[in-house]
């Protein structure tokens, strides 16, 4: 059994590769979940380099304990805490005053009578005009 719990490994793929990390969990014939200088995660054992050292832990071994044993080696850990979440204001819907077709279609019908007052005073003023030089 090569990928024992406990095993110290160097990460060769990935965000995390050239890391130290130690296997926490073995999953299954190809799966362990690895945590040390690492993310702690699902990793695939072709992506693992295993060194000749053994860590002893537990099975499901907590991230203190991980840093515990790390630290007896010399190789300090960072503490990785989850960033704080920042609300940010939701951007509101911007409601459009669309006129509706019925009023813009009562618009139209009282335009358009002014018009034609218009045009049809301007005649009636040129003929009286035209009255008054007879």
């Amino acid at each position: 059994m090569l990928f024992e719990v406990g095993r110290l490994c160097v990460k060769l793929a990935g965000r995390d590769a050239n890391k130290k990390c130690v296997v926490v969990e073995k999953v299954d014939g190809n799966f362990v979940i690895i945590d040390g200088e690492t993310r702690r995660r699902k990793c695939n054992v072709k992506h693992l380099e295993p060194l000749s050292q053994v860590l002893k832990l537990g099975d499901n071994a907590s991230s203190a304990e991980v840093k515990k044993a790390f630290s007896k080696l010399g190789i300090e850990l960072k503490d990785s805490k989850p960033k704080k979440s920042v609300d940010r204001p939701k951007k509101q819907k911007v409601k459009k005053n669309a006129p509706d077709k019925v009023s813009s279609q009562k618009a139209i019908k009282k335009t358009e009578p002014a018009k034609q007052k218009v045009v049809s005073e301007a005649p009636k003023a040129e003929k009286e005009a035209l009255k008054e030089d007879i």
